[in-house]
């Protein structure tokens, strides 16, 4: 029998295998300072708090598992019919023949290896530092590890509102590719930006992105995890919102033996409003799935909202978790939160696994959090098939209609179109077998 690599042999393994990129001075501290911290918290393991239900190992062994290419060649890429600045990223490289030219009226778009190479730059207030702040209350290793040995990634910010989407297209096209990827988004003041991300990005992939939307600026994100079968992934989103500023993010995720999402979104402006949502459908016939949303809600100032409603449809032994917290601190009064997180198990094999919490330290607020898990409604079920539509195609129709509360949180109503467009080819595939 295996037995358990230490902690600290594990997190120096790993270190070992990777190099520091090379950088201006302010971007090498911020490395190193991401590295030292990693050195005292160690990488993740079963008996930390926050991974109890999900297993790192794949995401901390040195070498990534290798995981096959797959093509999906039965539908157009999804966010083609949009109107978007695209840009590419091979296995976590940038790619400038497949990507458009890094202009858009509205905002300024680098590479971060280029910021970082100049002395003077406004990412450099943020590279690092949200990420550094959402240590606290609860350590987030793979983060420093990013923010320490990240590769490649963008620096965007929003002057103005833009133009139109940037789309940030992942390609996977090494079966032992290993990226991480650090994004640095900057909202200002009554700016306006979205961001669509899909592709499965590498065999692993680690990504980060940092973002800080200014008083009455907002940020809109959208993003498909890509449909490779033996994919990877433990992403990061950490966010910071000034006064009236607006935050909505979406995540699909189809397929993939291990995901991992974490959302840590600080409200610090009055009247700021951050959404989160995540729909997830696994099927463990082929491959094994599991998939983890963990969500960290801070409240921090009057009159804020938040929402959190995640989804998932789970079959054939596929496991699905939850770990989300929304905490009030004293004199946030007049809050409103709202969490849900609910699965539904189409057989007995499936499973799924919710730590919802509430920590409040305000006496003004309305907060509220919700799980449940169940099969498919009978008596609903029963009323379709009573009017002639086959099993098969009623239990469709009703994971749609289960899901679609999720897919509301998005604000564009033709992005909602197409996410429902590819769950519903998703579920007439898995129907063929």
């Amino acid at each position: 029998m295996a037995v358990a690599q230490p902690k600290p042999d594990l997190t120096e393994s790993r270190i070992a295998a990777l190099e520091l990129p090379k950088g201006g001075a302010w971007g090498m501290a911020a490395r190193a300072d991401a590295l030292a911290r990693l050195r005292v918290m160690g990488l993740p393991g079963r008996r930390d708090e926050y991974w109890k239900f999900t297993n790192p190992d794949s995401l901390t062994q040195v070498a990534a598992p290798r995981a096959a290419l797959f093509e999906a060649k039965d539908e157009a890429p999804l966010f083609d019919a949009v109107d978007r600045l695209r840009i590419v990223f091979v296995d976590g490289v940038f790619d400038a023949e497949q990507s458009d030219e890094l202009s858009l009226e509205g905002v300024e778009i680098e590479r971060l290896a280029d910021a970082m190479a100049r002395d003077i730059h406004w990412a450099r207030e943020f590279y690092g530092t949200l990420e550094t702040a959402g240590q606290t209350p609860v350590a987030r290793p793979l983060a420093a590890l990013n923010t320490a040995f990240a590769t490649d990634g963008l620096v965007i910010r929003a002057v103005g509102k833009a133009a139109k989407p940037i789309s940030l297209v992942y390609l996977h096209r090494s079966e032992t590719s290993d990226a991480i990827l650090h994004h640095v988004v900057r909202v200002e003041e009554g700016a306006e930006l979205t961001i669509l991300e899909n592709g499965p990005a590498a065999a692993r992939f680690n990504k980060c992105m940092e973002i800080s939307v200014a008083d009455r600026g907002a940020f809109h994100h959208v993003r498909a995890q890509g449909r490779d079968h033996e994919r990877r992934a433990a992403t990061h989103m950490f966010a910071r919102l000034g006064a009236e500023s607006r935050y909505k993010s979406f995540t699909l995720t189809v397929n993939g033996v291990m995901t991992r999402n974490e959302h840590v979104i600080e409200l610090t402006g009055d009247d700021a409003s951050a959404h989160v949502a995540g729909a997830a459908m696994g099927d463990g016939k082929l491959q094994a799935f599991h998939h983890d949303d963990t969500v960290f809600v801070t409240h921090g100032a009057l009159r804020c909202e938040s929402r959190q409603v995640f989804k998932k449809v789970l079959r054939n032994g596929a496991e699905g978790v939850f770990q989300g917290k929304i905490l009030v601190k004293p004199g946030a009064q007049k809050t409103d939160g709202y969490q849900i997180s609910q699965a539904l198990l189409l057989d007995e094999e499936a499973s799924f696994q919710a730590k919802p919490e509430l920590e409040i330290y305000a006496d003004d607020v309305k907060c509220s959090h919700g799980s449940t898990t169940g099969a498919i409604d009978e008596t609903a079920l029963f009323y379709l098939r009573a009017r002639g539509v086959p099993r098969e195609t009623a239990t469709d129709l009703l994971v749609l209609a289960f899901i679609d509360e999720a897919i509301q949180e998005i604000e564009d109503a033709t992005l909602q179109d197409d996410i429902r467009t590819r769950l519903q080819l998703w579920l007439e595939r898995r129907r063929r077998g």
